[in-house]
């Protein structure tokens, strides 16, 4: 099992401690600092195919991956944004999360691409047509904006969220998108005319500070020159 610490409070930093014959594979990037015995070695992850894949889903073409020469080494990866990371701890299993959430993972767990199969959920889910996938068994961490609170969901459960509040689910768990009802609701309400609802069985991570409704926020107190 990968050792690991996670510090910093809402500006965190995941530190790893790579035992030999661990790798920890990242995005081009993001790592902070790290033990001067750290070796990268920067590959395709897999091929055209998911390097391809994983631009299309926010990330980078290329995976660097980081292993520890002579003994154990530490590498730390920091949040690109205010919020929460969050270890994965996979067991033959997949995970389906928000476009530019990965951060790092165990080598041997697989990043891939998720398409959302249905347009309504690309359209107006807040979560695009196009997310990630993380898969097989190993430790993965993400970053979630904001706070992160998770739901465990039986068979037939559901959770409603607004517009981007969804960080990542299950694969077990399904997506749709559910219109507003009433048309005083949808106009006056000023909650948008769609939410995202989640069905169980499995886990749901919802974020408390999605970036674009921050961004969105923030922008009449910032000061652009004509």
């Amino acid at each position: 099992m990968l050792k690991y610490s996670i510090e910093g409070g809402s500006l965190p930093v995941v530190i790893c401690y790579p035992q030999m014959g661990q790798t920890i594979c990242t995005e081009r990037g993001s790592m902070s600092w790290m033990s001067p015995n750290m070796v990268m070695e920067t590959n395709s992850g897999g091929g055209f195919g998911k390097a391809f894949g994983r631009m299309l889903s926010g990330d980078s073409l290329f995976i660097n991956e980081f292993t520890p020469q002579g003994g154990e080494g530490m590498i730390a990866f920091a949040s690109s944004f205010p919020g929460s990371i969050i270890p994965l701890e996979l067991h033959n299993e997949s995970i389906i999360v928000q476009k530019q959430a990965f951060l790092a993972m165990e080598k041997g767990l697989d990043l891939s691409m998720h398409f959302q199969k249905k347009i309504g959920k690309g359209l107006f889910g807040g979560e695009g047509f196009i997310m990630q996938k993380i898969s097989g068994t190993g430790v993965a961490f993400i970053e979630i904006d904001g706070y992160c609170k998770i739901y465990e969901l039986r068979a037939g459960e559901s959770l409603v969220l607004d517009t981007g509040y969804l960080a990542a689910m299950s694969e077990s768990c399904t997506m749709e998108i559910q219109t507003v009802k009433g048309i005083k609701n949808m106009l006056l309400g000023g909650e948008g005319f769609f939410n995202t609802v989640v069905r169980g069985p499995g886990r749901v991570y919802v974020q408390s500070m999605p970036m674009p409704k921050t961004a969105a926020a923030i922008a009449p107190y910032i000061v652009t020159s004509n």
